[in-house]
């Protein structure tokens, strides 16, 4: 199929249940429901460039993100549709009570805006979800209720930036260092 060649009307609509499923099956957290509508669960976070690929790691990954935002959840503002993916703009909601990666909690809440391209291959299956977001603009509102005059949010706000830190010296995934083949799905 050509790139300026959208699929059937049917097509997109059965790739839009497909995702709107995906998210609603997230915000219950029923994993196993979420990860039916990948043959193969495959997430490319492109702010923090990682990628988690097979079933133990998405779960490890959805595991990590609801004990950091317990009450993670989401508000669709928009759906768009390509040739080979939907592209949903959303918000992501969430209170941080748990730890991040190396970063601690810090009881802030954050809305923050997101795009997720749910590519398609040449079968119809979803193959991968690409998230497109601003770190600065989580860390920013979950930090922003501490009080720098008190010690206690002193100390919790140099824990995070140490923390932040630490995650900081990671290498990316080298998967997200160069575009793919056009031709390969993803």
């Amino acid at each position: 199929m050509s790139t300026f060649t959208l699929p059937t009307e049917d097509v997109l609509r059965a790739r839009e249940k497909l995702v709107l499923d995906h998210f609603d099956d997230e915000v219950r957290q029923d994993w196993d429901s979420v990860l039916t509508t990948f043959p193969h669960p495959h997430y490319e976070l492109v702010a923090s460039m990682t990628v988690h690929d097979g079933d133990a790691a998405v779960r490890g990954y959805y595991h990590d993100t609801r004990v950091a935002f317990p009450d993670q959840h989401h508000e669709i503002i928009a759906m768009r549709h390509s040739h080979d993916a939907v592209i949903v703009e959303f918000w992501l909601i969430g209170t941080h009570l748990g730890p991040l990666g190396k970063i601690p909690p810090t009881g802030g809440r954050h809305r923050t805006r997101m795009t997720a391209y749910f590519i398609f291959d040449e079968h119809e299956k979803l193959v991968t979800e690409r998230v497109y977001f601003d770190q600065l603009s989580v860390l920013k509102q979950v930090i922003s209720h501490l009080d720098k005059r008190k010690p206690r949010d002193l100390l919790t706000l140099m824990r995070v930036v140490r923390g932040m830190l630490a995650m900081a010296g990671s290498a990316p995934d080298p998967r997200l260092l160069s575009a793919p083949d056009a031709t390969d799905g993803r």
